[in-house]
């Protein structure tokens, strides 16, 4: 496996910590990406049991901040979403891991501006304590059918919404690659970007999430990645892999054969 590809758990979503290890282990993972509720449940003992058997590293941690809930104004509001961003953060650092990334909350009943000063409020305080921890935060781009949970939902979002809070981006391919002037875009991000995600789309498949094995669909990986590395980005290439195709085939056989995609690829283009 490519040294820059990272195995995302989120494949693996239902098993517990000690299967999920087996599973990377036998993919021969060096960077994985931990789901934070499953740390949150089995707790950091489990957790670092389970990257120790499978001898890979925390790469990073996916937090929702607010999850299943809108952002609102009040300040109460924020309290138990920052405590519980507090403790990621710090198992991230307990665990070794780099970065943790978020999703906002939903829209709720404001306009972009008012959610986006909403979050950048409500998390300000974790920022310092995520510096000090040596954790990097960031947010993800995410398609707008999840407007109930992130208000983020293009690149060009994503980066103005990290720029405004001061943390970094995680730049989710499959939900930014239609988007018009993407390699500026790509260029712009580059410089706060820690962590890229990875997988395919069909074209046709109507259901969200819509994941595939890299190579299997219709998305323009080798020109994307290749502008990402033009661009100077140094950082890994998350694999997350969600949705019925995934499913079909299963988590680790789908995992397997994107992590050979995308080595391959990334071989090729001297990465």
């Amino acid at each position: 496996m490519h040294p820059r590809v990272c195995i995302d758990s989120i494949a693996f979503m239902s098993d517990s910590l000690a299967t999920q290890s087996e599973y990377f282990r036998r993919l021969g993972a060096s960077k994985v990406t931990l789901l934070g509720h499953h740390i949150a449940q089995e707790g950091t003992v489990a957790a670092r049991a389970a990257l120790d058997h499978a001898g890979c590293q925390l790469q990073t941690v996916v937090h929702p901040f607010l999850p299943g809930q809108a952002l609102k104004p009040s300040a109460a509001s924020w309290e138990a979403p920052r405590e519980a961003l507090a403790k990621s953060i710090d198992a991230v650092a307990e665990l070794g891991g780099k970065s943790l990334y978020m999703i906002t909350g939903g829209h709720g009943g404001m306009i972009w501006e008012e959610a986006a000063e909403v979050f950048c409020q409500a998390i300000s305080p974790c920022i310092g304590h995520a510096a000090q921890r040596g954790v990097t935060l960031m947010i993800e781009n995410a398609p707008p059918l999840y407007a109930d949970i992130h208000i983020a939902h293009s690149l060009r979002d994503t980066i103005t919404l990290a720029r405004q809070a001061g943390i970094g981006v995680c730049i989710d391919l499959p939900g930014c690659w239609t988007e018009a002037g993407l390699q500026d875009l790509i260029r712009e991000a580059v410089p706060i970007t820690h962590l890229v995600q990875v997988s395919d789309y069909v074209c046709g498949d109507r259901c969200v999430p819509a994941r595939a094995v890299p190579g299997d669909g219709n998305m323009p990986l080798e020109r994307m990645i290749g502008w990402l590395l033009d661009a100077g980005y140094t950082g890994l290439f998350d694999l997350e892999l969600i949705g019925p195709r995934i499913d079909e085939e299963g988590g680790f056989a789908a995992t397997q054969r994107s992590a050979e995609s995308l080595s391959a690829l990334l071989e090729k283009l001297g990465a």
